[in-house]
């Protein structure tokens, strides 16, 4: 029997963590295992976990949602032996037939990784986590994916994405050093170079943000991490082709001035961008291992993950 294990990271969401839960012990295919990551959470949510059957990874300090991610991930595939890795938020409410629809396309496309239709609590698709689709894609794999009722994507976001082990085990993990912004677009292109994915609408996740919109809209301080981390992509990451990079770099670019002009603070927009530029380019992403090293237990999974990566 295929083994499916879920990978949720957890911070100060504890009542949304609970419908989370209940949303994955209610999938119609049963999953093989259940890995929380809680990134220092203050309001309970650690003790929401704990007291039921997860396997809880507790983190000694916030890592964000790119460390967490990381953790959870080698902690699955050290101590779960998966078949599928199924990656997702703390505020992301799965659908009773998320999990199967996205192993069946992933499985009839012969993708790696599938990614979930992404709703808002209203019905309304969350412009915050639509997957990029692959540009150019060949006619091989728009008949594939069409075959499982999807589209071919080339990344996505880890609202709710389902990733192959073995491809996890070949590219590694995600990116701690980038904590927030990017690390799912570096991560899910990385999968999907040479690789294929798919974009599976019959499987549905309902995000329950705050509000319905994109994470370009006046993201303040925050966007030093959008303005580093691309930055550090595009210059140190190898999960885009140098034409790819050329044509994303581009969109960057638009994107960024869509902020500016929709910001209401452009003071701190500009301090974020500053900083984000200054570090982008004078500094590099550490090593997971070294990243990692004190958060607990579960480092020594992500060395062993990433010295596996090394090896091969």
């Amino acid at each position: 029997m295929t083994r499916v294990v879920a990978v949720v990271v957890a911070f100060n969401r504890a009542e949304l963590l609970v419908e989370v839960l209940d949303g994955l012990r209610a999938q119609t295919e049963p999953l093989a295992g259940i890995v929380v990551v809680d990134n220092a959470s203050t309001d309970g949510t650690r003790d929401v976990a704990a007291a039921t059957d997860v396997d809880l990874v507790a983190l000694d300090r916030n890592t964000g949602g790119a460390g967490g991610f990381a953790a959870g991930i080698a902690r699955a595939l050290v101590h779960h032996e998966p078949d599928w890795i199924w990656i997702m938020d703390d505020d992301s409410v799965p659908t009773p037939t998320a999990a199967a629809e996205l192993r069946v396309a992933a499985e009839v496309s012969g993708a790696v990784l599938a990614a979930s239709r992404v709703v808002w609590h209203d019905g309304r698709d969350h412009p915050m986590n639509t997957p990029r689709q692959r540009p150019f894609a060949s006619s091989r794999r728009r008949a594939a994916a069409a075959r499982a009722g999807g589209i071919p994507v080339r990344s996505a976001s880890f609202v709710s994405i389902l990733v192959r082990a073995d491809a996890a085990r070949e590219q590694g993990l995600p990116v701690a050093d980038y904590f927030i912004w990017n690390d799912d677009f570096e991560y899910s292109t990385r999968l999907l170079r040479g690789r294929d994915g798919i974009y599976a609408p019959a499987s549905v996740v309902i995000h329950k943000t705050k509000a319905f919109g994109s994470t370009d809209v006046d993201p303040g301080p925050r966007f030093y991490y959008e303005v580093r981390n691309k930055l550090w992509m595009l210059r140190r990451s190898a999960s885009l082709n140098p034409a790819e990079k050329a044509l994303y770099g581009g969109a960057t670019v638009l994107r960024w001035a869509r902020t500016w002009r929709g910001s209401t603070d452009r003071a701190t927009l500009r301090d974020a961008f500053r900083r984000g530029w200054r570090d982008g380019w004078r500094t590099v992403p550490r090593p997971n291992a070294t990243a990692l090293a004190d958060v607990g237990t579960v480092a020594a999974d992500i060395a062993a993950v990433e010295a596996g990566r090394a090896r091969g």
